[in-house]
C-alpha cells in the first residue's frame, strides 16, 4: 500500500464510520486520526471536546485535547477538515488555526468562558482542566489534523507564547501519518541535532571491546542543561514506553536528585548513577579533542527517567541553574536489520537496567511471546462469514504499529485486493484495543477511562501475572472471545450515538461503563451463567436481545456518570475513579427471562475452557520441543556443564539434559521440553554463551 492507497483507505473509513455513528464526517477524522497518534505514542490519549465560538470578531476553536500527566504537556487539537480532494493548507491558514486554538485557551483562562458553556459537557471538562492545572502545565501543543496537502512553503512552524507559557506548533496531514505507519518502528522517530545544544556535541568513548553484530555502545558525559533541554522539547516521548509508564505512577522528581542538585551541583556526577539510552543509528565525529557524538537517531533513554525529568522540572519550579552539572550516560547503538530482533534486544536491556525497579515483564515490547500468540491466532483461524457474505475473513492483530500497512506493501494490486477481502481495516485490533476490551470484561471501566497507555500497563500487569503461571490460559478460545468482545464494543460505539438521550460526549467512558456493568449484571442475576461470547464469535454480530438491554444500560450509565451529585464536577476525571465505579454498580436493571438465550453455564464453559486449555498444552508442548530441537547435543553437554558446576539443576531438569544429550536418537518429551527452555533463559541470565 502506496501513499495515495493509504490516504483514499483512510478517509473512506471516516466516511463509514461517520455514516455508522451519524457524529459527522469532521469529527470522525479527528478522532480516527489520534487513535493512530495514540498507537504511534504521539499523544498519551485523546478526548473529543469540540467547540467554537466568537470573542470580538475573532473566531476561536477546539475539537479535542490529550493531558500528558507525566510532564504535563497539554495537547490541543483542532482539525481542518472538509472533505474535498486536492485541497492544500496553507501557512496563512495554518497559522490562523493555531491562533484559533491559542485563542480558546487564553478565553478559557482569563475569560469567563467557564460559566458560559454548559456542565457536565466535554469541552467543559476541557476548560476546568486547563484552569485547574494552569501552574503545571509547562507546555502546550497546539495541532492541526488536517486532510489537506501542506504547501512546500510550510518548512518550519514558529511557537507561540499562551498566558507565558510556550505553545508548540503541529500539523499532521495523511502524508505524515503514512511514514510514521509505514516506518518499521510504526511510531514516530526521535532525531536528536546534538549541535543543536552544545557546540561540539556529546564527548564520548567508544566502549569496543563490548561490541557486536547486534550493538554498539559508548560512554559519554551529558551536561545536565542538554538532557533538561532535551527533555522539555520531547518530554515523555524521549522516555521508552515501559519506563514511561513505570515513572507516571512515581514522584516525577526524586526528593534526593532535587536536593543535589539545589544544594551540591558540583557533586552531582558522584552521586548519581546517570543514564542508560538507545538509537538506533549514531553519528559520530572525530577531531583533535577525541570522540564526539552529534547525532541520534530513535533516541530512547530506558534507565534514568527519573534523573531526566528532575533535572527538568527542578530547574522550571525551582529556577534552578543547571550549568555545571553532568551526568553519565552509556548510549548503545542498536542494529536494526532485524526490527523483532532489535526490539528484543531494547525490551532486555531496559529490564536488566530496572531490575531494581519492579518493572513488569509484560511490557509494551511487541514482541513479548503473548502478543506473539495472540498474532498467530489471528493469521491463522478464520471468522464465520458474516449474513450474507460469500467469504470468510480474519481479525488481524497488530501486535506491532504499522503491521496491516507493512504486510501490503510488497503486494501486486490483485494480491492487495485479495488481501484487502480476507482482511478488512475494521477488524484490525490493536494491542490497546485487546487491553480495552479485555480490562473492560473484567470490570475495570476506571482504569480504561485513565487512557491508552495507563490501561495498557494494569493489563499488562494481570496477563503478565498469569503467563508466568499457566501461559495455556491464551489460547484459541481467548483469542475468539477476545474478538466477539471487540463486535459487543464496535456495536455499542455505533449504536450510542443514535440514541435521542446522547449529547455529543463521553461515548467512550459510557461504553466501557455500560459493557461493565452489563457484566456484572448477569453476575448477580443469572448466578450459574456468564454471556456465551462464543455466540457472538459465531454470528460475528450482536443478537438483539443484548442490543435493547444496553440500549437501557448505556441511558442508565450516561446519567449516572453525569449526576449533578457526582463527587467530581470534571465528568471526564470522575470516570477514572474507583468512586465513580462503586456508583455505577449501584445501577439495577432487572435483565428479562429471555435473556438466558444469550448466556452459557458456567459448567458448559468450564469444559470447554479445559478443552482449549488442553489444547494449547499440546501445541506449546509442540513449540517447546521445536526450539529444543534447534539445539544439536553437543550444544546441551556444554549447558549441562555449565548448569551442574553453577547447581542450577533440579532433578526434573538432570532428566530432561541426559535426553536433549542424546538428540537426534532420543527426543525429550514436551513437558522436558519446556523445563530445558525454562533452564536456557536462567543459565543465559549467568552469562553462559553457546
Amino acid at each position: 500500500m502506496d501513499a495515495q492507497e493509504f490516504r483514499k483507505d483512510f478517509l473512506e473509513n471516516v466516511k463509514a464510520e461517520a455514516a455508522a455513528t451519524g457524529e459527522g464526517s469532521c469529527a470522525s477524522f479527528v478522532e480516527y486520526m489520534a487513535q493512530y497518534l495514540v498507537e504511534a505514542e504521539v499523544l498519551p490519549d485523546f478526548n473529543s471536546s469540540f467547540y467554537t465560538n466568537t470573542s470580538g470578531r475573532k473566531k476561536y476553536r477546539v475539537d479535542g485535547y490529550a493531558l500528558d500527566e507525566f510532564d504535563f504537556t497539554m495537547n490541543l487539537i483542532i482539525a481542518d477538515y472538509d472533505g474535498i480532494d486536492e485541497r492544500t493548507l496553507t501557512k496563512s491558514v495554518a497559522n490562523n488555526d493555531f491562533l484559533r486554538l491559542a485563542l480558546f485557551v487564553d478565553q478559557a483562562l482569563t475569560s469567563s468562558l467557564y460559566k458560559e458553556i454548559e456542565m457536565s459537557t466535554p469541552c467543559a471538562d476541557l476548560v476546568d482542566m486547563l484552569r485547574s492545572y494552569r501552574d503545571r502545565i509547562r507546555k502546550y501543543r497546539l495541532i492541526i489534523f488536517t486532510d489537506a496537502e501542506m504547501s512546500g512553503s510550510i518548512t518550519a512552524l514558529d511557537n507561540l507564547v499562551i498566558c507565558g507559557v510556550e505553545a508548540e506548533c503541529q500539523i499532521w496531514d495523511i502524508d505524515r501519518l503514512y511514514r510514521v505507519c509505514s516506518s518499521d518502528l510504526g511510531r514516530q522517530d526521535i532525531e536528536i541535532n546534538f549541535r543543536d545544544y552544545t557546540g561540539e556535541g556529546i564527548p564520548c568513548l567508544e566502549a569496543s571491546s563490548a561490541a557486536t553484530a547486534e550493538y554498539n555502545s559508548y560512554l559519554c558525559i551529558i551536561p545536565g542543561e542538554v538532557l533538561a533541554d532535551i527533555y522539555d522539547k520531547y518530554g515523555s516521548q524521549l522516555l521508552e514506553g515501559n519506563v514511561r509508564s513505570f515513572l507516571s505512577t512515581k514522584v516525577a522528581v526524586n526528593k534526593k536528585i532535587r536536593e543535589t542538585i539545589l544544594r551540591n551541583p558540583s557533586m552531582f556526577f558522584a552521586y548519581n548513577n546517570g543514564v542508560s539510552a538507545t538509537a538506533k543509528e549514531v553519528e559520530i565525529e572525530s577531531t583533535e579533542k577525541g570522540n564526539f557524538i552529534i547525532g541520534a537517531r530513535d533516541f530512547q533513554i530506558i534507565n534514568g527517567g527519573q534523573t531526566t525529568a528532575s533535572l527538568s522540572n527542578t530547574r522550571y519550579k525551582d529556577r534552578a541553574d543547571l550549568r555545571g552539572i553532568y551526568v553519565q550516560m552509556k548510549l548503545t547503538e542498536i542494529d536494526e536489520s532485524d526490527p523483532d530482533r532489535s526490539t528484543e534486544l531494547i525490551r532486555n536491556i531496559s529490564r536488566s537496567s530496572n531490575s531494581q525497579n519492579k518493572v513488569s515483564d509484560a511490557d509494551f515490547f511487541a514482541t513479548h511471546p503473548f502478543h506473539v500468540r495472540i498474532e498467530q491466532f489471528s493469521r491463522r483461524i478464520f471468522a464465520p462469514a458474516e449474513a450474507g457474505a460469500q467469504y470468510e475473513t480474519k481479525w488481524f492483530y497488530e501486535r506491532a504499529r504499522g503491521q496491516y500497512l507493512q504486510a501490503q506493501m510488497r503486494l501486486t494490486p490483485a494480491k492487495k485486493k485479495q488481501f484487502a477481502l480476507q482482511n478488512p481495516k475494521n477488524k484490525v485490533i490493536t494491542k490497546t484495543d485487546l487491553a480495552k476490551v479485555r480490562n473492560t470484561w473484567s470490570g475495570y471501566p476506571q482504569i480504561v477511562s485513565k487512557g491508552a497507555q495507563t490501561n495498557f500497563m494494569k493489563f499488562a500487569e494481570l496477563i503478565g501475572e498469569v503467563w508466568a503461571e499457566k501461559d495455556y490460559v491464551f489460547n484459541e478460545r481467548y483469542f475468539t472471545e477476545s474478538v466477539a468482545l471487540m463486535i459487543l464494543f464496535k456495536h455499542l460505539e455505533a449504536m450510542i450515538p443514535k440514541q435521542s438521550w446522547y449529547e455529543q460526549g463521553y461515548r467512550a467512558n459510557i461504553v466501557t461503563y455500560s459493557i461493565s456493568l452489563l457484566r456484572l449484571l448477569i453476575k448477580r442475576q443469572f448466578k450459574d451463567m456468564d454471556l456465551d461470547l462464543q455466540g457472538i464469535w459465531q454470528r460475528q454480530s450482536v443478537p438483539d436481545i443484548i442490543s435493547k438491554v444496553l440500549e437501557d444500560i448505556s441511558e442508565q450509565v450516561f446519567r449516572k456518570i453525569t449526576d449533578p451529585s457526582r463527587q467530581t464536577i470534571n465528568v471526564t476525571q470522575w470516570c477514572k475513579r474507583d468512586a465513580c465505579w462503586k456508583s455505577v454498580q449501584e445501577i439495577d436493571i432487572r435483565l428479562p427471562a429471555s435473556f438466558t438465550s444469550v448466556l452459557i453455564s458456567k459448567a458448559e464453559k468450564k469444559t470447554a475452557e479445559s478443552e482449549a486449555k488442553q489444547d494449547q498444552r499440546i501445541i506449546s508442548g509442540a513449540e517447546a520441543q521445536t526450539s529444543v530441537l534447534a539445539y544439536n547435543a553437543e550444544q546441551w553437554r556444554k549447558l549441562s556443564e555449565f548448569a551442574a558446576q553453577k547447581k542450577m539443576l533440579s532433578p526434573d531438569e538432570m532428566t530432561a539434559l541426559r535426553y536433549a544429550c542424546q538428540i537426534p536418537n532420543k527426543i525429550p518429551s514436551p513437558y522436558q521440553s519446556q523445563r530445558l527452555l525454562g533452564l536456557l533463559e536462567r543459565v543465559f541470565a549467568e552469562g553462559f554463551k553457546f
